[in-house]
């Protein structure tokens, strides 16, 4: 490989390492605080803050305006949208923007409120944007809560009537992590990192939520999803009321007294852009479910299909023998009434009943593709498909976290100052080569973990520290074969190239093999294990490059490019 390829392929690794490591020094570095706090909050905190946000900003548009000044600079962000509507609505623009310019250029306040509450939320999805390309630091580093659930196979077997399939098991725990991803913001919990383990567990880990508790309430509760058909006079009554009484509930103001007994209130929702359930209106329906409705629990699936004829999306879903029986006499009795899909005590949708279904396929219309997709949804993870156990719990606190990173960032710098300072005294210019890929060497291993967003522990620090012990190993054996070839009397050429064919497979079969084991650990094990595994790898594979590539370039520059014919190397050539 000719020294111009090695030296494009170092400098393309260099620039790839940049742009993966950058959002990582930012976010470590640069976000404040405060900033950090937000990205990791909860959908519904994120939408408060951003519309807290909005609304200061409107009312500080307003004093503005009616002071007749000119647009604060930290609203000039407005500009660009307010133009924009200036030109659609042919009318001249500003030369020089005012509060009131800006104002005028939205149709109502509402639609500026709109474009405000865009930009704030823009700034925290950027954030977390940014979150998700950065390394993660664990739970013994950041604090919280570590749970470990197992799948109840005798449940799974108790809902199917037989003994689940591998297959069967898999979906059902799937289905679990799905619903319990949905119940996080409803919680208020910050984002977790969860995922699914080969023997039916799911492992969740929880930054910053040390109360066991709140956590378990989430974690267990199996929720519902049930079909109940819509009172659909008192429906109309109570969307006149909500029409007629902006920011009616009876959660505030009581059951109105037109609801008849034996019918209840319910929130129908959908979501928004933010993801979180919004409130569309209160609707009523019918509570009694032996009667006016059907069990979630006799679903089997549901899938997202077109119209054959309109091409339009709807959602079919699968009814077992005994829901298609209930639910044939439920629809040939209610012709022409609404049937609502109920998931914890919320209305997800409804639909009116044109005919009755007798065969248990059935399936439902007028709604959008996205809409669908989250009906579909809805309705197969109905309930939690399989009980779960609380197979392990940990908790973390934050300030054993502090003092981790402290000390383990404390042992990577003085471990790197030290085999630093002893490449340079012992091996004198060639300590500094070796010196030069040390660094390279962990700058590459950084930019694969943030690239790949991979998870910091105080075990994967342990790797990245045994890496850099390995990194120098490899620069020991090709300098001891070097200095060999140039005390017999060869050039210094002669003795590089020497040196490092004869150290190229000694270098290569001692990180073959720990690169084998540290595949199988990062297969085999779980959790402090996987991480300490995962960072070994990547290490090995960085310092073997460094090692061979890195250093071997600059030795040839020396030598072929420079000409030098001595090379610094030892204290003494023989």
């Amino acid at each position: 490989m000719s020294k111009r390829l090695r030296l494009l392929i170092i400098l393309a690794l260099v620039a790839f390492g940049v742009t993966a490591i950058l959002p990582t020094v930012r976010w470590y570095f640069f976000v404040p605080e405060d900033q950090k706090l937000l990205a990791q909050s909860s959908r519904i905190e994120i939408r408060d803050w951003a519309r807290g946000q909005a609304r200061t900003a409107l009312d500080d548009l307003r004093a503005a305006a009616a002071a007749d000044e000119l647009l604060p600079d930290k609203y000039t962000f407005l500009v660009e949208p307010a133009r924009k509507n200036f030109e659609i609505l042919d009318e001249p623009i500003p030369a020089q923007w005012s509060a009131a310019d800006v104002l005028r250029a939205f149709r109502d306040q509402n639609e500026a409120f709109g474009a405000l509450e865009q930009h704030y939320r823009g700034q925290v999805l950027a954030l977390k944007a940014m979150k998700e390309r950065i390394v993660q630091l664990g739970l013994d580093l950041s604090g919280g809560i570590s749970v470990t659930l197992e799948a109840d196979r005798a449940s799974l077997a108790e809902r199917l009537g037989q003994e689940p399939t591998s297959t069967q098991m898999k979906e059902a725990v799937d289905l679990a992590v799905e619903i319990i991803r949905n119940r996080i913001d409803r919680f208020g919990v910050t984002e977790p990192q969860i995922r699914t383990t080969d023997n039916n567990q799911i492992l969740i880990e929880i930054p910053g939520d040390n109360d066991r508790e709140r956590v378990n309430s989430f974690l267990l509760g199996r929720g519902s999803l049930n079909f109940h058909i819509v009172n659909d006079e008192a429906t109309s009554q109570l969307i006149d009321l909500q029409n007629r009484n902006p920011g009616w509930s009876p959660e505030i103001d009581g059951t109105p007294e037109f609801i008849p007994a034996g019918t209840v209130v319910r929130e129908y929702v959908s979501r928004d852009v933010y993801g979180i359930d919004e409130r569309v209106r209160w609707i009523a329906i019918y509570d009694d479910i032996d009667q006016y409705g059907l069990d979630g629990a006799h679903i089997q699936d549901a899938q997202v299909a077109r119209d054959p004829l309109t091409n339009q999306p709807t959602v079919n879903f699968v009814l077992d023998g005994k829901g298609a029986d209930i639910f044939s006499g439920l629809t040939r009795d209610n012709v022409g009434s609404s049937l609502a899909i109920v998931m914890d005590n919320k209305v997800r949708a409804y639909a009116r009943i044109q005919e009755e279904i007798p065969t248990g396929q059935v399936r439902i219309t007028g709604f959008s593709s996205e809409e669908a997709a989250n009906i579909a949804l809805v309705l197969r993870t109905a309930a939690l498909p399989v009980d779960l156990d609380i197979a392990s719990q940990q908790v973390v606190g934050a300030t054993l976290g502090e003092r981790a990173i402290e000390v383990a960032l404390q042992s990577v710098a003085l471990g790197f100052i030290l085999i630093i300072v002893f490449m340079v005294l012992y091996y004198k210019g060639a300590g500094l080569i070796a010196d030069v890929a040390l660094i390279l060497n962990l700058f590459f291993i950084v930019a694969i973990l943030s690239a790949f967003n991979l998870t910091l522990t105080l075990t994967s620090i342990a790797g990245i520290i045994l890496t850099v012990g390995m990194a120098v190993d490899a620069n020991v054996i090709i300098f001891e074969r070097i200095k060999e070839e140039y005390r017999l009397g060869k050039g210094a050429r002669a003795s590089v190239s020497a040196g490092f064919q004869k150290a190229f497979w000694t270098v290569m079969d001692a990180n073959i093999t720990t690169f084998i084991a540290a595949i199988f650990l990062s297969q085999l094990g779980t959790g402090p294990i996987q991480g300490f595994a995962v960072t070994l790898a990547v290490g090995i594979v960085s310092s073997m490059f460094t090692a061979l590539v890195v250093t071997r370039l600059i030795f040839d520059f020396n030598t072929e490019t420079l000409k030098r014919n001595k090379l610094s190397i030892a204290w003494r050539k023989a």
